[in-house]
């Protein structure tokens, strides 16, 4: 891992209270040292993350009491998505059903930042229904202008250092990132350039 996305990742070397994401990482961090559980996060419990959660977005006010519906624009697995009302961007809902703790995934929306700049993910608050706790996260809108080509894609990312594991899946050794579900529904191409709108990203140790 390099030192710049290590920094990242800790909250080391810059202000953090101008990434929301990455204090709300850090708020995880420390409830869990405050409650005497400095644990990994596979042995998190996420209810108790759910709890800590909807804590700092009271603090903070930062809960979304209500979703467009009529900018619904589609759905995967995790998440709902909405166009926003600039529509130069998109509203996701995510309920990280993928990720074993909420800490995974505000690490993996850093890692896609740090990867990604140009579809960079922004925090804005947190949402719930149906007792069920989700991200509200503003992402750019990008338009497809043509086919993703996944073998061109995988020459790319060859070429920035990620192997190809199988199928859609991806790792860099050095950086120690997972790259998942890269089909051609979440690379998409604008102009023959990729942009890299959705995917389950990991550390393979942390």
């Amino acid at each position: 891992m390099t030192n710049e996305l290590r920094h990242i990742l800790e909250g080391t070397g810059g202000a953090t209270e101008k990434n929301l994401i990455q204090t709300a990482l850090l708020y995880l961090r420390e409830s869990q040292t405050a409650s005497g559980k400095i644990e990994k996060s596979e042995f998190v419990r996420k209810e108790d993350e759910v709890k800590q959660i909807c804590a700092f977005a009271s603090q903070r006010h930062l809960w979304y009491f209500s979703i467009p519906q009529e900018t619904y624009i589609g759905e995967g697995a995790e998440q709902k998505v909405y166009l926003n009302e600039d529509g130069k961007s998109v509203i996701k809902i995510n309920d990280t059903i993928f990720y074993l703790s909420w800490q995974d995934y505000f690490i993996s929306l850093l890692i896609h930042n740090f990867l990604f700049p140009n579809t960079a993910y922004q925090l804005l608050g947190f949402y719930q229904q149906e007792n069920i706790l989700y991200s509200v996260v503003k992402q750019p809108f990008i338009e497809s202008t043509d086919p993703t080509d996944l073998s061109l894609l995988r020459v790319f990312l060859e070429k920035n250092g990620f192997k190809h594991k199988k199928n859609n899946d991806y790792f860099h050794s050095e950086l120690g990132i997972i790259l998942e579900d890269l089909h051609d529904e979440n690379v998409l191409t604008n102009q023959g350039v990729f942009f890299f709108i959705d995917s389950a990203i990991y550390l393979i140790a942390h």
